[in-house]
């Protein structure tokens, strides 16, 4: 079940087999937009929505983005900062664009590849490999290939998720990040416990998303 709330009023639900709701976003951002007709200005979600799919349509929707990035809370902690074997804590060159390891080596770009989701973006992503992990003393914990260490990065998304990162940590996008929790948490939290709403009576797409909507009315 995934709901839209906007200044405490549910205005769009939709109900979603998706075992993850990162592919939720979409269809949920498209029905509100048919019934409302009106688009949301700026769409705030948590860190179960990112992927350079959502980023881009909400872009081409002209949409303003304040999703939490994945590793936003992961990134606080010590361990995760110290970890050079992380892409995100290399050294990089824009203008070699170039990687370079713990041990002072380089990756370099080798060339492109593509990357689908489950439902058919695409994604670009440019290969780089070490120039060389012979007698490297990091080897074992850097990766598992025989070979040179290979990253796969997506420029795009690296780029989507620096500015939403930058959104949410404005100070519009901390306010509007507290009232997502307030309203979108609440909401559900409502429905579950002062309703009592634990369980779907019916079955099957259709039936669920009546009564889920029902419930929706009634908050």
């Amino acid at each position: 079940l995934q709901l839209g709330v906007e200044g405490g009023y549910i205005v769009g639900l939709d109900i979603s087999s998706e075992r993850s709701d990162v592919g939720t976003l979409i269809p949920l951002l498209k029905r509100m937009e048919k019934n409302l007709s009106v688009r949301h200005e700026k769409v705030v979600a948590d860190a179960g929505y990112e992927s350079e799919e959502n980023y881009a349509y909400l872009e081409s929707n002209g949409q303003m983005s304040f999703i939490k990035p994945s590793n936003y809370e992961r990134q606080k902690k010590r361990k995760y900062r110290s970890d050079m074997n992380l892409r995100e804590n290399m050294p990089y060159d824009e203008q070699k664009d170039e990687y370079t390891c713990r041990n002072g080596r380089k990756l370099r770009a080798i060339g492109m590849a593509k990357r689908k989701s489950a439902s058919g973006y695409e994604s670009d992503l440019t290969v780089y490999e070490c120039e060389s992990c012979e007698r490297c003393g990091f080897k074992e914990q850097c990766t598992k290939a025989r070979g040179n260490r290979q990253i796969r990065v997506s420029k795009a998304f690296i780029g989507y998720r620096e500015q939403s990162r930058a959104n949410i940590m404005s100070g519009e996008g901390i306010a509007l990040r507290m009232n997502r929790s307030i309203q979108s948490e609440g909401a559900f939290g409502v429905l579950k416990e002062d309703y009592g709403f634990r369980r779907f009576l019916l079955r099957g797409e259709g039936k669920v998303r009546t009564e889920a909507m029902l419930y929706a009315f009634a908050f």
